[in-house]
């Protein structure tokens, strides 16, 4: 479990850093890695507790990287 959370926190910090510099987002690098590291965070913790899962632990993290990414820019943006 442990080498599981630290990929995942990698995995999210790649595609936070990949999505900023292919222009998906426009929040800036470091709030774009610490929104997905979050949102992956978020969700490593919920599956375990509840058991919910996409498939492995790199899925469920590009998985959960990419909805934080989505969700959290546009319902705080004007």
């Amino acid at each position: 479990m442990f080498f599981t959370f630290f990929g995942t926190v990698v995995i999210a910090g790649i595609i936070g850093y990949a999505s900023e510099r292919t222009g998906f987002t426009r929040n800036g690098i470091i709030p774009s890695i610490i929104i997905c590291i979050g949102g992956a965070f978020l969700f490593f913790m919920v599956g375990r507790m509840f058991g919910i899962s996409f498939g492995s632990a790199g899925v469920n993290a590009i998985i959960s990287s990419i909805g934080s990414l989505v969700i959290v820019p546009t319902h705080y943006r004007r």
